[in-house]
Protein backbone atom coordinates (compact mmCIF):
# COMPACT_ATOMS: atom_id res chain seq x y z
CA UNK A 1 0.00 0.00 0.00
CA UNK A 2 0.84 3.83 -0.42
CA UNK A 3 -0.18 6.90 1.32
CA UNK A 4 -1.65 9.92 0.44
CA UNK A 5 -2.77 13.38 1.83
CA UNK A 6 -6.63 13.77 0.85
CA UNK A 7 -9.05 16.22 1.83
CA UNK A 8 -13.00 15.08 1.81
CA UNK A 9 -14.69 19.25 1.73
CA UNK A 10 -13.27 22.92 0.98
CA UNK A 11 -11.54 24.21 4.89
CA UNK A 12 -8.75 25.21 6.56
CA UNK A 13 -5.42 22.83 6.69
CA UNK A 14 -7.43 20.85 9.60
CA UNK A 15 -9.32 18.88 6.51
CA UNK A 16 -6.12 17.26 5.28
CA UNK A 17 -5.21 13.73 6.73
CA UNK A 18 -3.25 10.94 5.23
CA UNK A 19 -4.73 8.01 4.38
CA UNK A 20 -3.33 4.48 2.64
CA UNK A 21 -4.26 3.87 -1.14
CA UNK A 22 -3.54 1.14 -3.84
CA UNK A 23 -0.12 1.43 -4.57
CA UNK A 24 -0.21 3.54 -8.31
CA UNK A 25 0.79 1.39 -11.48
CA UNK A 26 2.64 2.52 -14.36
CA UNK A 27 0.61 1.56 -17.54
CA UNK A 28 1.62 2.18 -21.11
CA UNK A 29 4.18 5.63 -21.25
CA UNK A 30 3.77 5.81 -17.42
CA UNK A 31 6.19 5.84 -14.68
CA UNK A 32 5.78 5.32 -11.10
CA UNK A 33 8.00 7.08 -8.90
CA UNK A 34 9.19 6.56 -5.09
CA UNK A 35 8.81 9.94 -3.55
CA UNK A 36 11.70 10.98 -1.24
CA UNK A 37 10.30 14.97 -1.17
CA UNK A 38 7.78 16.87 -2.33
CA UNK A 39 6.97 20.65 -1.89
CA UNK A 40 3.89 23.00 -1.04
CA UNK A 41 2.64 26.07 -2.43
CA UNK A 42 0.50 28.92 -1.47
CA UNK A 43 -2.04 27.69 -4.61
CA UNK A 44 -2.57 24.32 -3.44
CA UNK A 45 -3.88 25.63 0.07
CA UNK A 46 -6.03 28.62 -2.12
CA UNK A 47 -7.44 25.47 -4.08
CA UNK A 48 -8.04 23.22 -0.43
CA UNK A 49 -9.82 26.70 1.04
CA UNK A 50 -12.30 26.60 -1.87
CA UNK A 51 -10.94 29.86 -3.01
CA UNK A 52 -10.61 29.09 -6.73
CA UNK A 53 -13.50 26.51 -7.01
CA UNK A 54 -14.56 28.73 -10.13
CA UNK A 55 -11.12 28.20 -11.68
CA UNK A 56 -10.28 24.71 -10.92
CA UNK A 57 -13.32 22.98 -9.08
CA UNK A 58 -12.25 20.18 -6.85
CA UNK A 59 -13.93 16.80 -6.96
CA UNK A 60 -13.94 14.88 -3.41
CA UNK A 61 -12.39 13.35 -1.95
CA UNK A 62 -9.23 14.85 -3.22
CA UNK A 63 -5.55 14.84 -3.13
CA UNK A 64 -2.90 17.57 -3.88
CA UNK A 65 0.54 18.44 -4.90
CA UNK A 66 2.70 19.10 -8.15
CA UNK A 67 6.48 19.06 -6.91
CA UNK A 68 8.00 15.79 -6.40
CA UNK A 69 11.39 14.13 -6.81
CA UNK A 70 11.96 10.52 -5.97
CA UNK A 71 13.16 7.30 -7.35
CA UNK A 72 11.66 5.08 -9.87
CA UNK A 73 9.84 2.26 -8.99
CA UNK A 74 8.30 1.15 -12.10
CA UNK A 75 8.55 1.82 -15.64
CA UNK A 76 5.45 1.32 -17.79
CA UNK A 77 5.04 -0.54 -21.19
CA UNK A 78 7.24 1.71 -24.19
CA UNK A 79 9.31 3.66 -21.91
CA UNK A 80 12.82 3.91 -22.96
CA UNK A 81 15.93 6.00 -21.27
CA UNK A 82 14.65 5.30 -17.88
CA UNK A 83 15.53 2.51 -15.67
CA UNK A 84 14.20 1.38 -12.31
CA UNK A 85 15.83 3.18 -9.40
CA UNK A 86 16.91 6.25 -11.32
CA UNK A 87 16.63 9.85 -9.24
CA UNK A 88 14.29 12.09 -11.01
CA UNK A 89 12.61 15.75 -10.34
CA UNK A 90 8.89 15.71 -12.03
CA UNK A 91 5.60 16.89 -11.64
CA UNK A 92 1.91 16.18 -11.79
CA UNK A 93 -1.37 17.31 -12.84
CA UNK A 94 -3.05 14.82 -10.93
CA UNK A 95 -2.92 16.90 -7.62
CA UNK A 96 -0.97 13.69 -6.46
CA UNK A 97 2.27 14.44 -5.48
CA UNK A 98 1.70 14.40 -1.49
CA UNK A 99 2.22 10.83 -1.64
CA UNK A 100 4.51 8.23 -0.80
CA UNK A 101 4.16 7.10 -4.83
CA UNK A 102 3.33 9.15 -7.64
CA UNK A 103 2.36 8.30 -11.41
CA UNK A 104 2.97 10.19 -14.05
CA UNK A 105 3.93 10.32 -17.99
CA UNK A 106 7.57 9.40 -18.68
CA UNK A 107 8.18 13.09 -20.08
CA UNK A 108 6.80 14.35 -17.00
CA UNK A 109 9.93 13.72 -15.21
CA UNK A 110 13.74 14.72 -15.95
CA UNK A 111 17.14 13.27 -14.01
CA UNK A 112 18.00 14.32 -11.19
CA UNK A 113 21.68 16.16 -11.04
CA UNK A 114 23.71 14.29 -8.47
CA UNK A 115 24.51 18.05 -6.72
CA UNK A 116 20.80 18.79 -6.57
CA UNK A 117 19.69 18.04 -2.75
CA UNK A 118 16.46 16.33 -2.56
CA UNK A 119 14.54 18.78 -0.58
CA UNK A 120 15.34 21.36 -3.22
CA UNK A 121 14.52 18.89 -5.91
CA UNK A 122 11.04 18.15 -4.56
CA UNK A 123 10.17 22.10 -4.55
CA UNK A 124 11.40 22.81 -7.46
CA UNK A 125 8.60 22.84 -10.20
CA UNK A 126 5.97 25.00 -9.22
CA UNK A 127 8.19 27.97 -7.90
CA UNK A 128 10.56 27.56 -10.13
CA UNK A 129 8.42 27.29 -13.52
CA UNK A 130 6.31 30.49 -12.33
CA UNK A 131 9.16 32.22 -11.30
CA UNK A 132 10.26 31.60 -15.13
CA UNK A 133 7.37 32.84 -16.60
CA UNK A 134 7.77 35.86 -14.52
CA UNK A 135 10.63 36.75 -15.77
CA UNK A 136 9.86 36.17 -19.39
CA UNK A 137 6.70 38.23 -18.97
CA UNK A 138 8.55 41.39 -18.11
CA UNK A 139 10.76 40.94 -20.56
CA UNK A 140 13.53 42.16 -18.23
CA UNK A 141 17.50 42.89 -19.84
CA UNK A 142 20.51 43.63 -19.04
CA UNK A 143 20.90 46.93 -17.10
CA UNK A 144 16.67 46.57 -16.32
CA UNK A 145 15.54 48.17 -13.26
CA UNK A 146 13.01 45.44 -11.93
CA UNK A 147 11.09 45.84 -8.42
CA UNK A 148 10.00 42.46 -7.22
CA UNK A 149 7.11 42.36 -4.16
CA UNK A 150 7.86 39.07 -1.78
CA UNK A 151 11.00 39.32 -2.88
CA UNK A 152 12.14 36.54 -0.06
CA UNK A 153 9.66 33.99 -0.57
CA UNK A 154 9.02 30.81 -2.01
CA UNK A 155 8.64 32.32 -5.92
CA UNK A 156 10.40 35.61 -5.40
CA UNK A 157 13.68 34.43 -3.80
CA UNK A 158 13.99 31.88 -7.59
CA UNK A 159 12.63 35.12 -9.55
CA UNK A 160 15.28 37.74 -7.73
CA UNK A 161 18.00 35.30 -9.01
CA UNK A 162 16.74 34.73 -12.43
CA UNK A 163 16.49 38.25 -13.09
CA UNK A 164 20.26 38.82 -11.72
CA UNK A 165 21.39 36.20 -13.64
CA UNK A 166 19.78 38.28 -16.66
CA UNK A 167 21.72 40.96 -15.57
CA UNK A 168 19.17 43.49 -14.43
CA UNK A 169 19.45 45.24 -11.30
CA UNK A 170 16.64 43.68 -9.10
CA UNK A 171 14.09 45.85 -6.23
CA UNK A 172 13.44 43.75 -3.73
CA UNK A 173 10.91 43.75 -1.43
CA UNK A 174 11.25 41.90 2.07
CA UNK A 175 10.59 41.57 5.68
CA UNK A 176 13.74 43.06 7.60
CA UNK A 177 15.09 39.33 8.36
CA UNK A 178 15.09 38.76 4.84
CA UNK A 179 17.31 42.02 3.60
CA UNK A 180 21.09 40.54 4.30
CA UNK A 181 20.00 37.49 2.39
CA UNK A 182 18.51 39.65 -0.52
CA UNK A 183 22.05 41.90 -0.24
CA UNK A 184 24.46 38.72 -0.70
CA UNK A 185 22.53 37.96 -4.21
CA UNK A 186 23.31 41.03 -5.18
CA UNK A 187 19.75 42.59 -4.96
CA UNK A 188 19.10 46.05 -3.69
CA UNK A 189 16.32 45.03 -0.31
CA UNK A 190 13.38 47.48 0.49
CA UNK A 191 11.69 46.88 3.34
CA UNK A 192 7.94 46.89 2.79
CA UNK A 193 5.30 48.42 4.74
CA UNK A 194 4.38 52.27 5.26
CA UNK A 195 5.98 54.83 2.35
CA UNK A 196 6.96 52.08 0.00
CA UNK A 197 6.74 54.13 -2.78
CA UNK A 198 9.52 56.90 -1.05
CA UNK A 199 11.42 54.05 0.15
CA UNK A 200 11.92 52.92 -3.76
CA UNK A 201 12.46 56.30 -4.78
CA UNK A 202 15.44 56.29 -2.96
CA UNK A 203 16.11 52.48 -4.04
CA UNK A 204 16.09 53.69 -8.01
CA UNK A 205 15.98 57.21 -8.00
CA UNK A 206 15.74 56.91 -11.82
CA UNK A 207 12.86 54.91 -11.97
CA UNK A 208 12.09 51.03 -12.73
CA UNK A 209 11.23 49.38 -15.62
CA UNK A 210 9.16 46.56 -15.01
CA UNK A 211 8.00 44.55 -11.52
CA UNK A 212 6.84 41.28 -10.55
CA UNK A 213 4.58 41.37 -7.95
CA UNK A 214 4.44 37.82 -5.89
CA UNK A 215 2.39 38.57 -2.83
CA UNK A 216 -0.75 40.46 -3.83
CA UNK A 217 -2.03 43.44 -1.32
CA UNK A 218 -1.55 46.09 -3.56
CA UNK A 219 1.86 46.13 -4.72
CA UNK A 220 0.61 46.55 -8.48
CA UNK A 221 -1.23 49.52 -7.70
CA UNK A 222 2.16 50.63 -5.97
CA UNK A 223 3.90 49.83 -9.06
CA UNK A 224 1.57 51.88 -11.08
CA UNK A 225 2.30 54.60 -8.70
CA UNK A 226 5.77 54.38 -9.24
CA UNK A 227 5.37 54.43 -12.99
CA UNK A 228 5.66 51.09 -13.97
CA UNK A 229 4.23 50.79 -17.72
CA UNK A 230 1.23 47.93 -17.15
CA UNK A 231 3.01 45.72 -19.92
CA UNK A 232 5.93 45.07 -17.81
CA UNK A 233 4.37 44.29 -14.97
CA UNK A 234 3.57 40.76 -13.96
CA UNK A 235 1.73 39.56 -11.00
CA UNK A 236 0.91 35.64 -9.68
CA UNK A 237 -1.80 36.36 -7.73
CA UNK A 238 -3.83 39.49 -7.99
CA UNK A 239 -6.60 39.02 -10.48
CA UNK A 240 -8.23 42.40 -9.33
CA UNK A 241 -5.00 44.02 -10.82
CA UNK A 242 -5.06 42.14 -14.01
CA UNK A 243 -8.78 43.84 -14.43
CA UNK A 244 -7.66 46.65 -13.03
CA UNK A 245 -4.68 47.88 -15.01
CA UNK A 246 -4.45 45.49 -17.47
CA UNK A 247 -1.10 43.62 -16.00
CA UNK A 248 -0.20 40.51 -16.82
CA UNK A 249 -0.93 37.26 -15.07
CA UNK A 250 1.62 34.72 -16.18
CA UNK A 251 2.59 32.30 -13.81
CA UNK A 252 3.27 28.32 -13.62
CA UNK A 253 0.52 27.38 -16.30
CA UNK A 254 3.30 29.54 -18.93
CA UNK A 255 5.87 27.59 -18.31
CA UNK A 256 5.21 24.10 -16.87
CA UNK A 257 7.19 21.85 -18.99
CA UNK A 258 9.66 19.40 -18.32
CA UNK A 259 12.28 21.34 -20.12
CA UNK A 260 12.20 24.31 -18.02
CA UNK A 261 12.40 21.87 -14.59
CA UNK A 262 15.60 20.65 -16.27
CA UNK A 263 17.33 24.10 -17.10
CA UNK A 264 16.53 25.34 -13.64
CA UNK A 265 17.41 21.92 -12.10
CA UNK A 266 20.88 22.61 -14.24
CA UNK A 267 21.38 26.24 -12.66
CA UNK A 268 20.91 24.99 -9.02
CA UNK A 269 23.64 22.25 -10.04
CA UNK A 270 26.32 24.72 -11.04
CA UNK A 271 25.31 26.68 -8.11
CA UNK A 272 24.16 29.55 -10.07
CA UNK A 273 20.80 29.42 -8.12
CA UNK A 274 19.36 28.45 -4.90
CA UNK A 275 16.62 27.10 -3.51
CA UNK A 276 15.87 28.72 -0.09
CA UNK A 277 14.29 25.82 1.88
CA UNK A 278 12.33 27.23 5.08
CA UNK A 279 11.17 23.88 6.88
CA UNK A 280 10.27 20.10 6.22
CA UNK A 281 7.75 18.13 7.77
CA UNK A 282 7.07 14.49 7.80
CA UNK A 283 3.84 13.94 5.24
CA UNK A 284 1.93 13.33 8.99
CA UNK A 285 2.28 16.78 9.40
CA UNK A 286 0.92 18.38 6.42
CA UNK A 287 -1.77 20.33 8.29
CA UNK A 288 1.15 21.88 10.42
CA UNK A 289 3.02 22.42 6.94
CA UNK A 290 0.05 24.03 5.36
CA UNK A 291 -0.17 26.25 8.63
CA UNK A 292 3.55 27.52 8.89
CA UNK A 293 3.03 28.44 4.70
CA UNK A 294 -0.39 30.21 5.42
CA UNK A 295 1.13 32.80 7.33
CA UNK A 296 3.16 34.05 4.35
CA UNK A 297 6.30 34.84 6.23
CA UNK A 298 8.75 31.60 5.40
CA UNK A 299 11.85 32.42 3.25
CA UNK A 300 11.89 29.79 0.81
CA UNK A 301 9.98 26.80 0.50
CA UNK A 302 8.37 24.18 2.40
CA UNK A 303 8.98 20.67 1.93
CA UNK A 304 7.50 17.29 2.96
CA UNK A 305 8.93 13.96 3.53
CA UNK A 306 6.52 10.73 2.39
Amino acid sequence: MARAVRFDEYGGSDVLRVVEIPEPQAGPGEVVVRVVATGINPGEAAIRSGLLHEQWPTTFPSGQGSDFAGRIAEVGAGVSGIAEGDEVIGFTNERAAHATHVRVPADQVTPKPAAVPWDVAGALFVAGTTAFATVRAVEAEKGDVVGVSGAAGGVGSIVVQLLRERGAVVIGIAGPSNQDWLREKGVIPVVYGDGLVEHLRDAAPGGMDAFIDTYGSGYVEQAIAFGVKPERIDTIIDIEAVRRFGVKFEGNAAADTIDVVAELADLVAAGTLEIPIAATYPLSEVSAAYKELERRHTHGKIVLHP
